[in-house]
């Protein structure tokens, strides 16, 4: 009977501990099981800690999101919500991402994502539930509410820690996603056109690679999300069979901010698929963290942007193509950001003095005729235009231009955000307040870009940076790869735009440096410090000068084919990037004769070539 006795005591206290403490459940937005009209949005998971669902409907409000969320008893819930108001840089007034939480139907009490300066936790209100129920988002603007994860919580009091480092520790708890271990030859990170190239490229060479793209659809600024048209020639010399690859996938038509089917997602998708033998995609994994030892990394972990998944890959050697030099800023990569001084590599174009500008992001937009007169909600949060300062236009592409004074990837939200700010508050006042505003009265919003087009951001350092002075003076190096054919294409705040809205533009001008083509040195596509990492792209070794002729997508194509097949050699001889250079450059000269794409077909990639070539030659042997 005693034993009886304490067995039922314990049972007891272990009881009361169980209902003293507070039940909890922690839903990841993104997770959402029906995302309706939200979208996930995961570009500035480093700044905030996790992708998120924003309700992009363009001033309409969007579909429901919803879910089914288990509970670990019955009861009363206190609801909370991590969200913020996105116009609060800007305005002290209530912004506009409003929406509210339902659960099995029941609107909650609160409205959220109104009010506060930076994400935070929001009381939604309480719901008395059984151990299942059904959550809904309600969006009740379609003007960007957005939702990170939501706490449910039977004490009041039991509040999530809001600070970046607290909160990743508690969010930690609630991840129960263990690590797939996956092992490759080669493994690709971003799945811009760089991307696509280095790993179809080294796939056709018979190596095992992985490609991990942080976004559901490939192409990067190419995608129907960014809606940017491929740029610069192929078929150059010396090694004019490097871009035949684009031929394949590139897209057939002309313009920046056109309508979806003109960027061919489609096409890329198949591009890529058709070379499953030794190819494996990993769509919508966002890398962020790397294990590393020795000036090498051993591994980089990808986490999947709805279902939280996280996979491990192992290789020899990877390509850093996100364009952000993600992989290399985690694996302590050397990197520059910003101009340079003239003093740094003496080059004639550079400011006196190195500072951070850099060119910006684009939220590109256009507008749609309908059949009658179509209202549009008054916008106005601290950014207001007149009659005089506003642009009276029905499409914005390129030259809107945000962030080039602010830190690209640390302060991305917020550019990406005034990109949406400055959008929608024009098209508010062409519509509400702009006298003889006829032509704009039967338009509406048709596309607003919420994936943001960057274009320069970190630049990985390797053994040779590119400078101006390669590019004027035509230096020829033994290692002369993929060739450069834009021009020295620098962005500049629009002094216009300045004069309405001094440190705050969202206009752009550009400089276009004149110079012949130019074999770009293969030295800059590996890291100088971590030995076994490439990279394509944008975030290739050059200056912010010389960033301005490389970085159009048919040219970062030409590298990342560059870098598939250097990628390959590596595999076969079992060495690092920078031994091609050292002691197989003449294998890598002859895949660069053959290039990686199929041969015979023809140039299909004949729009938007650019090139302000002059007329001068002159060269220099280095």
């Amino acid at each position: 009977m005693k034993k009886i006795f304490l067995a039922l005591v314990v049972f007891l206290c272990y009881f009361l501990t169980l209902t003293a403490r507070p039940a909890r459940v922690w839903i990841e937005a993104e997770s959402f099981v029906r995302k309706g009209g939200w979208n996930v949005d995961q570009q500035f998971t480093f700044e905030m800690g996790s992708p998120y669902l924003i309700a992009h409907g363009m001033g309409n409000p969007v579909e429901d999101a919803s879910t089914r969320v288990h509970f670990p008893r019955k009861g009363t819930y206190h609801i909370y919500v991590r969200t913020f108001n996105w116009t609060s840089p800007w305005s002290e007034q209530e912004g506009p991402g409003r929406f509210t939480l339902s659960i099995d139907g029941k609107p909650l009490q609160q409205t959220m994502g109104h009010t506060g300066n930076r994400w935070m936790w929001q009381y939604a209100g309480t719901a008395t539930v059984d151990k299942e129920a059904e959550v809904c988002l309600h969006d009740l603007t379609g003007f960007d509410g957005r939702c990170d994860a939501l706490w449910f919580t039977t004490d009041k009091d039991d509040i999530p820690p809001t600070e970046d480092g607290a909160l990743e520790t508690f969010r930690q708890r609630y991840d129960k996603s263990r690590v797939r271990r996956v092992e490759y030859d080669f493994v690709v990170v971003g799945g811009g056109i760089a991307g696509i190239c280095a790993s179809v490229a080294a796939a056709r060479m018979g190596i095992k690679v992985a490609l991990i793209n942080d976004r559901p659809i490939w192409g990067g600024c190419n995608s129907s999300e960014t809606r940017v048209h491929l740029g610069g020639h192929i078929e150059m010399e010396p090694y004019p069979n490097l871009g035949n690859m684009i031929k394949e996938f590139g897209p057939l038509r002309i313009g920046n901010a056109q309508p979806a089917e003109f960027y061919e997602d489609e096409k890329k998708r198949a591009f890529l698929e058709a070379e499953k033998e030794h190819l494996d995609l990993y769509p919508s994994y966002r890398v962020y963290k790397t294990d590393c030892r020795n000036g090498k990394i051993i591994a980089v972990y990808a986490r999947h942007i709805e279902s939280g998944e996280i996979v491990r890959f192992q290789a020899p050697i990877y390509s850093d193509c996100t364009g952000d030099g993600t992989v290399g800023y985690l694996a302590g990569a050397d990197f520059a950001m910003g101009r340079e001084g003239r003093n740094e590599y003496n080059e004639p174009s550079a400011p006196q003095n190195g500072d951070k500008m850099t060119m910006g992001a684009s939220v590109q937009w256009y507008s749609v005729e309908d059949s009658s007169a179509c209202a549009f909600p008054v916008f106005e949060y601290g950014v207001n235009f007149s009659d005089q300062s506003c642009q009276k236009v029905k499409m914005g592409e390129w030259t809107w231009e945000t962030g080039m004074n602010r830190d690209q990837c640390k302060e991305f939200e917020r550019i990406r955000d005034y990109g949406l700010m400055v959008v929608y508050s024009n098209w508010s006042h062409l519509k509400n307040r702009l006298a003889n505003n006829s032509e704009y009265r039967n338009r509406k919003l048709g596309w607003v870009a919420y994936i943001a087009g960057k274009r320069e951001s970190r630049r990985l350092l390797g053994d040779h940076v590119l400078t101006e002075n390669d590019l004027i003076h035509e230096v020829k190096y033994p290692d002369a790869s993929f060739t450069t054919t834009w021009s020295i294409d620098l962005h500049y705040p629009d002094p216009k735009n300045s004069k309405h809205f001094p440190g705050n533009e969202f206009k752009s001008i550009c400089t276009h440096g004149k110079t012949n083509p130019y074999a770009v040195p293969y030295r800059c596509l590996y890291s100088r410090n971590v030995n076994n990492l490439f990279m394509a792209g944008r975030n290739i070794s050059v200056t912010h000068i010389g960033l301005g002729t490389v970085r159009v997508m048919r040219t970062t194509g030409m590298m990342g084919e560059v870098v598939g097949l250097a990628a390959s050699l590596c595999a076969r001889h079992k060495v690092l990037p920078r031994d091609i250079y050292t002691t197989h450059l003449d294998s890598l000269k002859s895949l660069m004769e053959k290039g990686a794409g199929k041969p015979g077909l023809p140039n299909n990639q004949l729009y938007n070539l650019g090139g302000n070539w002059p007329t001068y030659k002159k060269s220099s042997e280095r």
